[in-house]
């Protein structure tokens, strides 16, 4: 099998190094009781292809009784993913969707013009001691999308493509790479793919997407002949061809890009939007709380608690 017809892999330190465009160190962040790492935006990069967001959530213990409350909040302007290592959430949200995530499947929400939900660690996980591991990232909608009514796609673990060859196992989360094409709905050129590597295991990024990226969730990779150690994200210039080397243990990787988006998109907090005004037309009606007579109602079943606007 050829990963990719059009790159010939080769050693990873004949890279030259400014290949790397930007390397990020993810900051943390305390998202009410929980840490996050949160890799994108980042200040000298905001986004990867459509990725604008793209937080790393544990790995964490939790005793029995205890999990995650990802209150009911808002989004527009972008879709949600949902990945998950280890763990499970909860989803629900205001076109009522009701969905359980497990490990190796994936969770998409389309936003468009408004969108609420929730994610909260199950009743059943909570039964006893429990560990969650997972990646949340957001990925901007096209203008065209942006007043688009909201939707929901589940797939699971055994839907997504999946690539084993010579050390590399692969599984396709979203878009096209490698002749796959995972079955989500994308609206913009695409590719997030978890891949897990041998010790010494070569791996080749695709070459025909514009922008790409790889974050190290375990073990260490070595390119251009600099190692980069769990919890980094390397994003690379565009065209040249990239192949990155697992350490002596190893290594997890998530890979991500596409193309660049068609404009500028702004974003606080919760909302994405190729606009300041549509920002704050979706901050009016949050405030207001007048739900299912504007852009928001409040998740179907979870609908006793919501997250206040900041500020």
């Amino acid at each position: 099998m050829s990963w990719n017809p059009a790159l010939t892999p080769g050693c990873p330190n004949d890279i030259e190094a400014d290949s790397i465009e930007t390397l990020i160190v993810p900051r943390a962040r305390d998202i009410g009781g929980f840490e996050v790492r949160r890799a994108l935006p980042a200040p000298r990069r905001q986004m990867v292809g459509p990725f604008i967001f793209f937080d790393q959530a544990g790995p964490a213990e939790f005793l029995t009784g205890q999990g995650i409350d990802v209150r009911p909040h808002p989004h527009i302007g972008l879709a949600t993913v949902t990945y998950l290592f280890r763990g499970d959430f909860h989803h629900r949200d205001s076109i009522g969707s009701d969905q359980i995530i497990h490990p190796g499947a994936l969770n998409w929400m389309v936003a468009g013009r408004g969108v609420s939900h929730s994610e909260r660690t199950s009743a059943a996980s909570r039964q006893g001691p429990h560990s969650l591991f997972g990646i949340q990232t957001w990925v901007a909608l096209p203008e065209a999308m942006e007043d688009a009514e909201p939707v929901f796609e589940h797939h699971g673990k055994k839907a997504l493509p999946q690539i084993d060859d010579d050390g590399v196992r692969l599984r396709l989360i979203l878009g096209s790479a490698y002749g796959q094409t995972a079955p989500a709905t994308v609206y913009t050129d695409t590719f997030y793919a978890d891949v897990k590597l041998d010790a010494g295991a070569r791996f080749p990024l695709p070459d025909d997407h514009e922008d790409r990226g790889v974050y190290v969730i375990e073990g260490e990779i070595s390119v251009a002949g600099q190692v980069f150690e769990a919890g980094r994200m390397m994003v690379f210039r565009p065209g040249d061809p990239i192949t990155v080397g697992a350490g002596a243990k190893g290594a997890r990787l998530m890979v991500l890009g596409g193309a660049t988006m068609s404009g500028p998109r702004y974003i606080w907090w919760n909302f994405v939007a190729s606009s300041q005004e549509r920002i704050e037309a979706a901050k009016d009606d949050w405030r207001r709380a007048d739900w299912g007579a504007g852009l928001f109602d409040l998740p179907h079943g979870d609908d006793q608690e919501f997250v206040a606007l900041p500020g």
